[in-house]
């Protein structure tokens, strides 16, 4: 599988403290990739780094042959992001927003055309209230719609973070199916954050156990549970954990 992402030693500091201490890890072509971990572990700084919301200390990080430390701006072409706190104007329909965001992201009305045509497949599944004020939308919807802006340019990386965030069982479902049907239907690859391991195993092809800035391990979800003899990447987690308080090299 052909790397879109690749990232070595990645380091990021807030003062003294060592948010992410040189961790090392690829996204492949379709690939829906996860870092998991507990609130802190150091996710989001992560993904705000690759994403060039944040300057990277060490190490680099390089999407489809562009250094995004050396060249942020070539990056950002490459590259959507969106936060778990991410909102969409509540005053406008839904149509409207993504034709706003496609005139931002794009060169020409064609592009912007094209664009829109396909956020609207995407999120297909809102039907009619594509045509609503979003300030009636669930926030499922609200998911659904972000998405579908997230992925309208076809970039080469889509980073999301927390992407079920606050949502219920059902929403959170339905996020799910969308962004595996994106990675194996369309090609979209995926950078995503969780601490739902449950939901992180239905969703990506492989992930990586971060926690206090260091990733401990890396696979396929079915590959750790064998690896460590857990029946769920929680159980696989709280044995890492435990080897990492005692010392042990997971």
């Amino acid at each position: 599988m052909d790397s879109i992402l690749t990232v070595r030693d990645l380091r990021k500091s807030y003062g003294e403290h060592q948010a992410v201490r040189g961790i090392t890890f690829e996204v492949g072509q379709g690939e829906i990739f996860a870092l998991i971990g507990p609130n802190g572990a150091g996710k989001t700084t992560t993904l705000r780094m690759i994403s060039t919301l944040l300057t990277i200390d060490g190490g680099e990080a390089v999407i489809d042959g562009v250094d995004i430390k050396k060249h942020p701006a070539k990056a950002r072409e490459c590259i959507t992001y969106l936060p778990d706190e991410a909102g969409a104007y509540k005053n406008m329909k839904g149509i409207n927003y993504l034709r706003f965001m496609a005139e931002l992201c794009t060169a020409t009305p064609a592009d912007a055309k094209r664009a829109v045509d396909y956020a609207a497949r995407v999120c297909e599944s809102l039907g009619g209230a594509l045509y609503q004020k979003i300030a009636s939308y669930s926030k499922g919807m609200v998911r659904k719609l972000l998405i579908a802006r997230a992925v309208m340019t076809k970039p080469k990386l889509c980073i999301l973070d927390e992407p079920t965030s606050g949502l219920d069982i059902l929403n959170a479902l339905q996020i799910r199916k969308l962004i595996k049907g994106l990675a194996a239907n369309d090609g979209v690859s995926f950078l995503l954050s969780g601490h739902n391991m449950l939901e992180i195993d239905f969703v990506s092809d492989r992930v990586a156990i971060i926690d206090k800035g260091v990733i401990y391990a890396t696979g396929t979800p079915a590959e750790l549970k064998q690896r460590y003899q857990a029946q769920n990447l929680e159980e696989v987690f709280e044995i890492v954990a435990n080897n990492e308080h005692e010392g042990v090299s997971a």
